[in-house]
């Protein structure tokens, strides 16, 4: 069994995490589940050929086993006015205390250009993706949400030109 949610979802943590083995039938149904979440359950067991009932029914396991976190939609930024998306990576100054890192990215998280933010371990500390309307709006986040931090020692920003998402991840716990 795996533990228990925390109050805050979105914290930088770890914990120890149960794996759960998966047959084939499951491992179908969260690979299909995760490229079309609004698959209907008659649709899901005519891919996996099997009866609905089951196709429903192992659905219902996976979600309570914790394997399926939830479903989402998909949003075109482009439509919303944000058709320019970015990563940046970012490398905190060395000695970036656990508060100072917590602190960062909760500051980052609340952002609406974010989409999603990873703390990482490698050359940079964490990846931010952002959409925003222009070139000016990624040079105005940088600068005012980034190189204004005084825990910030560099910033490297890459466009995304296009892009292929198999799945969406759960938050680690």
């Amino acid at each position: 069994m795996a533990p228990p949610p925390s109050s805050e979802p979105n914290t930088v943590r770890s914990a120890e995490v149960r794996t759960v083995d998966l047959d084939e039938t499951d491992r179908r149904i969260v690979q299909l589940l995760s490229r079309d979440g609004r698959m209907t359950n008659a649709e899901l067991a005519a891919a996996i050929g099997v009866a609905a009932s089951t196709a429903h029914a192992r659905t219902r396991a996976l979600l309570e086993r914790g394997v399926i976190t939830g479903f989402h939609a998909g949003v075109d930024q482009a439509v919303l006015g944000r058709g320019l998306q970015a990563i940046i990576g970012v490398t905190l100054r060395g000695g970036s205390r656990q508060e100072s890192i917590e602190a960062f990215a909760d500051a980052i998280r609340g952002l609406p250009q974010v989409i999603q933010l990873f703390f990482l371990g490698g050359a940079d500390d964490f990846l931010i993706h952002i959409a925003v309307p222009d070139s000016s709006a990624v040079r105005a986040f940088v600068v005012e949400h980034l190189s204004a931090q005084p825990s910030v020692a560099s910033t490297r920003t890459s466009l995304i030109f296009d892009y292929h998402r198999n799945a969406v991840a759960a938050p680690f716990r």
